[in-house]
């Protein structure tokens, strides 16, 4: 299945509503419009033409484990080699280890390309880019003068280390130890499963980052420390010295992302390093966790873009019936499908849903740079703040939308779309994993409401709330959107009041907060892509009214946001009405009475 970067939209989200070249001026990379498009149109002729031809292949072929080695599927050593020598793997890097230093605003372009592309192909590098960061930050200065500029780059990539087969979401069940040596570094022990591209043969080292406890560390999550664990431990001149002791002892067999090699690895007294403080692992591994689970929703929004074009290609070609008001196509001997309200139902759900994400990944990864990157401190910690409220969100509703847009297009294609060779159903499988790894999507439903709305009272929430009803004030100053402006307003004077029932009734039943959180998190997230959508409306009436050109282009936003407000932000209701039916039905009948 071909794919084309959608560069039109990404223009339009990039420029026209979050005008990323002021946005690089604010941070000082020296990126202009001009440099940013350049990229971008590279991006995209990169993955169409170099990635995306794989991913079938990678499917069928999957990965082999032979004496401890992994093989990848065909091509993708090659595609990997041009991305490094490329510059793609340095594009965020900090520039002190010969990175570009891109802010996330537009390499998330890019990365949503490579989702589209090819999940499998991306698993490998999307990891090494937390590493890197996780390094950057806590790392000592001989480690990172010795590990990260060879990661920056991808000759060498990175994994990351945490769950065991007893310790999935609870690490408090953590067994790997760490043994301190007269030399200051570690002795590594334990196995650790479900590790992406914990071996392959695509780089020449891998660095894992691995969650393990010290023989003195107290119980549960405060007694977990993260250290580095070379596959091939550094020379004093950075080239790559002896073996270290660990091993793929196996490769899963999976659903989908069959290219990208889930391992099983087993640490035998292998060295290592420690990362940061000791007994302080998890806050060191969340600064790799939080980038993690702002690119897994980038693999939805990948994901879905990819289902959309070839959906919407189909429903242009096939010819089935005649449209219920007449034949649409009298030359042909049947009309194409795109005709047929359902047809389009699919289309435009999928749409909107995509190009509504679309906004929301630009918005949230704005935040990431000016937490990082904006000259004030005081900025730096509200977007901060405002980064960590919306992620749960992008990780969550991102990844269940990607099942449900690749959903529809296999019912688009009907029938043809539950054959492999079409293949749109590889792309339901390849989705479904992004609702699990990287904390299920439970998990962030729990952290949204738990730790983010109950961590301020709801102050970060009260204050996004804020800020989009004041571009619904905008748009009901302007008469062609004044109707869509209202129902967006009422929705969000809507969540402020839920917002407060939710907070209470978390306050009176801890149960509660796992009955509600992820009915809430859904309801936030079709009422703030409908807000997006109303700035995007505003955005193409301004384009239009000032004849900027390309009309249909703008009208299309217009009439995708009435879509959207009209026919996907009623889903919101629905979610509402789940989370205030309470947590007693849910816990009322007892374990062993489910079935009988």
């Amino acid at each position: 299945m071909s794919y084309q970067a959608p560069l039109r939209d990404m223009r339009f989200v990039l420029h026209e509503l979050f005008d990323v070249s002021g946005h690089c001026q604010l941070l000082g990379n020296g990126l202009d419009r001009e440099l940013i498009d350049g990229v971008l149109e590279e991006a995209a002729s990169f993955t169409a033409n170099e990635i995306a031809p794989l991913n079938r292949n990678s499917d069928e072929e999957g990965c082999r484990l032979e004496n401890g080695q992994v093989s990848t599927p065909r091509g993708f050593r090659a595609a990997y080699r041009q991305y490094v020598d490329n510059g793609w793997a340095s594009m965020t890097g900090p520039l002190e280890f010969a990175g570009q230093g891109f802010p996330q605003l537009v390499a998330c372009a890019f990365h949503e390309m490579l989702m589209s592309a090819s999940l499998s192909f991306r698993v490998y590098s999307g990891l090494t880019e937390g590493a890197v960061l996780a390094l950057h930050k806590h790392g000592s200065a001989e480690l990172k003068n010795t590990y990260l500029a060879p990661m920056v780059s991808g000759q060498w990539t990175g994994t990351m280390c945490l769950t065991e087969p007893q310790a999935g979401t609870d690490l408090a069940l953590l067994r790997t130890r760490a043994e301190p040596k007269a030399d200051g570094s570690y002795r590594v022990s334990g196995s650790k499963i479900f590790i992406s591209g914990g071996e392959q043969d695509l780089s020449e080292n891998i660095i894992h980052l691995v969650l393990a406890r010290l023989p003195d560390a107290p119980a549960g999550v405060k007694g977990i420390s993260l250290f580095l664990v070379p596959k091939f431990i550094a020379t004093a001149e950075g080239g790559l010295g002896e073996r270290n002791a660990l091993s793929c002892g196996a490769i899963e067999h999976k659903m989908g992302i069959k290219g990208g090699s889930t391992c099983v690895m087993n640490f035998d007294g292998a060295t290592g390093w420690l990362l940061g403080e000791a007994n302080q692992g998890l806050a060191c591994m969340f600064t790799m966790m939080n980038d993690a689970r702002f690119q897994v929703g980038l693999q939805g929004l990948g994901i879905g873009e990819a289902a959309f074009q070839g959906a919407l290609r189909y429903a242009r070609e096939r010819l089935q019936s005649r449209g219920l008001n007449g034949a649409q196509a009298p030359d042909k001997p049947a009309d194409p499908i795109i005709v047929h309200p359902d047809v389009r139902r699919m289309l435009l759900t999928q749409k909107t849903l995509v190009e509504g994400c679309r906004m929301l990944a630009a918005y949230t990864a704005r935040q990431l740079d000016l937490e990082h990157g904006h000259p004030d401190a005081a900025a730096r910690k509200a977007a901060g703040k405002r980064a960590a409220l919306l992620i749960p969100i992008v990780k969550a509703f991102f990844t269940d939308m990607g099942q449900e847009v690749a959903s529809h297009g296999v019912q688009v294609y009907g029938g043809h779309g539950f054959i492999r060779e079409w293949g749109m159903e590889q792309l339901m499988r390849d989705s479904r994993i992004t609702q699990l790894y990287e904390g299920t999507n439970g998990i962030q439903a729990l952290d949204y409401l738990r730790r983010k709305l109950l961590g301020d009272g709801g102050a970060e929430l009260s204050a996004l709330i804020g800020e989009f009803s004041e571009v619904a004030d905008r748009a009901a100053q302007r008469p062609q959107l004044a109707a869509l402006a209202q129902v967006v307003q009422a929705r969000l004077g809507e969540w402020r009041e839920l917002t407060a029932e939710v907070i209470a009734h978390s306050q009176r039943d801890v149960q509660e907060i796992g009955a509600q959180s992820v009915d809430f998190l859904q309801y936030s997230a079709y009422v703030l892509l409908a807000g997006f959508w109303l700035q995007a409306a505003v955005t193409a009436q301004n384009a239009l009214e000032q004849g900027a050109g390309e009309v249909d282009f703008y009208q299309a936003k217009l009439a995708s946001t009435e879509f959207y407000v009209r026919r996907l932000l009623p889903r919101a209701s629905s979610h509402r009405e789940a989370l205030l039916g309470g947590a007693a039905c849910l816990m009322a009948l007892p374990a062993e009475h489910f079935a009988f």
